[in-house]
């Protein structure tokens, strides 16, 4: 920022030397690097102690670090404040309790999952239920939320809560400061949530609220995986390359009958049931494409010879698919799928549309 201030006039104080700082003097100027290397040495000690603490106050005495309380709980009154200085001041400390109308819900969608249904079919019954979804409980605290249906990532991650078992968990996430552009690091940083793993949570040595789930329950649900046939890695040649014509999605990959597919529900997920008025879902397999890709590349690749005589010279060899996906992916060339008519148009950055069978 030094740069910046001094490009704009503006001085900044110090109090080590009683007044502005001059950037043209060069002791000056070492003083303000010895001074930003103390400022982020603190700030790392600082960080230091508020984590251990925090770590403390989690582990050992289990208790409620603020944030919003998941879905199922409620912050009741836990008495005055451990801190001395607080509990004059009139704070008082709050910890979770269970919430009589979501709470049971919570523990439904785990007997739900013990019961061996799927994520798909208990957030089918929950909608079809008309329960109100967590946004819709508690807009307050969800006003980036629309709150209209559960959906399959909010079951999942209700599933993956350990706080259900009673016992208060911290760490879950950390914040961490990536460049906003490595190649022009004077653009600064930006702050970017990810998921610790599980051996970085820090989880209380003894329950600290009611429990909506057993410890034991919660382990079983997260072993359940559903089965799956061992087959190899699957390969998509034509991923991100096909796009519907029907509501003009991208086509998203289908593994089926043990081949490659192209599938689009039009929107449509697995968290509701289908509409049976709706289009029907659009499928498309990838041996139905490749023996036309080699025409298609021939038919783009004539387009850009320049005008007059053919070259004396040419490659005899037709191109091979995947010489034609890789011509498709550098001029960003989309293929349109018609369910209705079976063909294909492959629609190119200058709106040209050539018809492919």
């Amino acid at each position: 920022m030094a740069p910046r201030f001094d490009h704009y006039g503006i001085e900044v104080w110090v109090p080590e030397l009683g007044g502005a700082v001059d950037p043209q003097t060069a002791g000056q100027e070492e003083l303000m690097i010895l001074l930003g290397i103390l400022s982020k040495r603190e700030i790392a000690r600082a960080r230091i102690r508020v984590r251990a603490a925090m770590t403390v106050q989690t582990r050992d005495q289990g208790r409620y670090l603020g944030g919003r309380p998941p879905y199922g709980y409620r912050l009741v009154d836990a008495g005055p404040h451990l801190n001395r200085a607080l509990a004059r001041r009139g704070v008082r400390m709050q910890r979770l309790d269970v919430d009589p109308e979501c709470g049971p819900i919570v523990s439904w969608i785990f007997a739900q999952r013990l019961a061996g249904h799927s994520i798909a079919r208990t957030t089918r019954a929950l909608n079809d239920a008309g329960i109100p979804c967590p946004a819709a409980a508690d807009p307050v605290r969800n006003p980036h939320r629309n709150g209209q249906r559960w959906v399959l990532n909010t079951v999942r991650s209700i599933l993956a809560n350990p706080r259900y078992t009673g016992r208060q968990v911290w760490n879950r996430q950390r914040t961490d400061h990536d460049l906003v552009d490595p190649a022009n690091t004077t653009l600064g940083h930006r702050d970017v949530l990810r998921w610790n793993t599980p051996t970085d949570w820090i989880i209380s040595t003894r329950p600290a609220h009611p429990a909506l789930v057993s410890e034991a329950d919660f382990i079983t649900v997260q072993n359940l995986r559903p089965h799956r046939e061992a087959t190899p890695g699957h390969v998509y040649l034509l991923a991100g390359l096909l796009c519907c014509g029907v509501c003009g999605r991208r086509m998203e990959s289908h593994w089926t009958h043990h081949r490659p597919g192209y599938r689009c529900r039009h929107g449509h997920t697995s968290a509701t049931r289908p509409d049976p008025g709706r289009v029907p879902n659009a499928y498309l397999r990838e041996d139905q494409v490749l023996p036309h890709l080699q025409a298609l590349h021939l038919r783009l690749t004539s387009r850009l010879d320049p005008p007059g005589p053919a070259p004396v010279s040419r490659d005899p060899a037709p191109p091979t698919p995947a010489q034609a996906i890789a011509h498709l992916r550098n001029e960003e060339i989309t293929l349109t799928y018609d369910p209705a008519t079976r063909t294909l148009t492959a629609e190119t950055p200058d709106t040209e549309r050539i018809a492919i069978s």
